[in-house]
């Protein structure tokens, strides 16, 4: 190995940012903590142009160790404050938190492209290896995937016994608002989302065949989505304990500095390092100021338009879950 790589691969502002499967390498990506800040998530469509890259082996990459760093996660259902706690987390000295990494959904796309099992989860592995070094010593790292990576979920934690995960979803009807806020693009992006679960094999409980997909409208499909990740975090807290905890985000936003302390004690974590006033007074995605109550009125207008279609479509949604044995209130509460 090259002293130059070595140099690479012991900065944490080298961001291990892609898998390259037909080289089996990786890409890196040079990244200070201020760029991770200012980004709502450190996908390429989010981070600044011309950012230093290089591109390693995965094997070689490997041959320099970091220094081992605690890893834990925020697994989440789109549309509920997840932001909002990965940029709490991300303060010097308590924990280094990475917004939805792209070499995972990297490996989400290889595996439904017909990736061994094995050689995903030998390169998972790899990735999240990687990804667990903390820009200072003795800081834990948090990682917030995208929801896309929700099929892979198990693996992670199983590659990860000594991981903890925050499983954070918006209720139902915040979450079919958030959809039909967004117009036409939440709801080709709701349609792809639940394509992909397909793949991964999260619908099956739902019973519905592709006829039957294809006769529901957008709203439906945002639906069955969420019941299909309700479905598998229901299933994690059954198998793995205390180990994951449940949390809605009206919870979250309600009692911030409690679900906080919370979640800080889950990952064996001080509070005192925590920016919950500072993370949860600004929009996540622009970091313009931005209240509960500029929030709240912003959903309530965007919910007296669709209101009609969002009440229907709730209740059919819990006729299907009732049906299915899907909980519409996950136990294992990280709040009591």
């Amino acid at each position: 190995m090259s002293e130059n790589i070595e140099t690479i691969l012991r900065d944490p502002e080298w961001l291990a940012h892609r898998y390259v499967e037909s080289k089996d390498a990786v890409q890196f990506v040079k990244l200070p903590r201020s760029g991770h800040a200012a980004a709502a998530f450190v996908t390429d469509e989010h981070l600044p142009a011309g950012l230093p890259r290089v591109e390693i082996g995965r094997r070689e990459a490997l041959e320099t160790e970091p220094p081992p760093a605690p890893l834990h996660f925020i697994f989440h259902s789109a549309f509920c404050c997840s932001t909002l706690v990965a940029r709490a987390f991300d303060q010097p000295g308590l924990s280094t938190a990475l917004k939805e990494p792209p070499i995972l959904n990297d490996l989400v796309g290889w595996r439904r492209r017909g990736a061994a099992g094995r050689d995903v989860a030998e390169v998972m592995d790899s990735a999240l290896t990687l990804l667990a070094r903390p820009f200072e010593p003795g800081e834990a790292v948090i990682v917030k995937p995208s929801n896309i990576v929700s099929g892979l979920i198990p693996l992670l934690m199983a590659l990860r016994p000594g991981a903890k995960a925050l499983l954070l979803h918006a209720p139902l009807p915040i979450f079919l608002t958030s959809v039909a806020k967004k117009g036409l693009d939440g709801r080709l992006w709701v349609r792809e989302l639940l394509g992909g679960f397909r793949k991964d094999g999260l619908t099956l409980r739902l019973g519905f065949d592709d006829d039957q997909l294809f006769g529901q409208t957008d709203l439906q499909i945002a639906a069955a989505g969420w019941l299909a990740q309700q479905a598998l975090f229901a299933d994690l807290i059954a198998k793995l304990g205390p180990r994951v905890r449940g949390l809605d985000s009206e919870s979250l936003l309600d009692r911030p500095h409690e679900a906080m302390a919370a979640l800080a004690n889950l990952y064996g974590l001080s509070e005192d390092g925590l920016d919950v006033d500072g993370a949860f007074a600004r929009n996540s995605k622009n970091g313009e100021a931005f209240s509960r109550i500029e929030r709240q009125a912003e959903y309530a207008k965007a919910g007296a338009v669709h209101h009609d279609e969002i009440d229907k479509v709730a209740a059919w949604a819990a006729a299907v879950a009732d049906a299915a044995g899907i909980p519409m209130t996950l136990p294992g509460a990280l709040l009591a």
